[in-house]
């Protein structure tokens, strides 16, 4: 069973960048296709990137290509979403999900995973 915990939320400006950080302990990092989704007040959850275990297969949500990247630090068994050109519609609580996968199948829908870190905002000011 793996906990993530995320942070590096805040506020900032428009065009500003922040850079989130979701660390797993209890397991294996690469034995989960995991993903970064947001929700946003009166909105459902909705993926921001998600990637297969090896890290070798990545989609990002049509809103944030260009301007958020994954990474992974292995050694860390933590995986990071750098957001540049912050957006006001970025405006969210964002969440690391993980589930315990045997293939490099991908999972668009949050129900799909099973454990989830405790979310952090981010607000964009405009």
């Amino acid at each position: 069973q793996v906990q993530l915990v995320v942070t590096g939320g805040g506020l900032v400006q428009a065009g500003d960048s922040l850079r989130l950080s979701c660390a797993a302990s209890g397991s294996t990092f690469d034995n989960y296709a995991m993903g970064w989704f947001r929700q946003a007040q009166g909105k459902e959850r909705e993926f921001v990137v998600i990637w297969s275990r090896s890290g070798n297969k990545i989609v990002y949500t049509e809103s944030v290509k260009g301007r958020f990247t994954i990474t992974r630090d292995n050694a860390k068994n933590t995986a990071y979403l750098q957001m540049n050109s912050l957006k006001p519609e970025d405006k969210a609580v964002y969440y690391c999900a993980a589930r315990l996968n045997v293939d490099e199948s991908l999972y668009y829908g949050h129900p799909a995973y099973t454990y989830w870190g405790q979310g952090t905002q981010v607000t964009v000011a405009s």
